[in-house]
């Protein structure tokens, strides 16, 4: 697993742009899938939309850049890190 996928997987995926439309249940099977299918699995994010359910491609995969947004600002100091570490 990439250090991306891993700083991902431990976001606590509850920040306000997230939650709005996505269920806890949705947001598990994503992390799920996006750990089954990486970034060179043809038809990725219509794959992880299949897992996740109620969601299509595109928001799968806007939820996965905003995601990948909180992992850039947390390395660039600019969040806390989450105390379990």
């Amino acid at each position: 697993m990439n250090f991306l996928l891993e700083l991902l997987l431990l976001l606590p995926i509850t920040s306000q742009h997230t939650m709005a439309n996505w269920t806890k249940n949705q947001n598990k099977k994503f992390e799920e899938a996006l750990a089954l299918f990486d970034k060179d699995t043809p038809d990725r994010w219509h794959n992880i939309a299949r897992c996740v359910g109620g969601k299509s491609a595109e928001e799968v995969k806007r939820h996965y850049e905003l995601l990948v947004k909180d992992v850039m600002k947390i390395e660039n100091d600019q969040v806390p890190l989450p105390k379990k570490l």
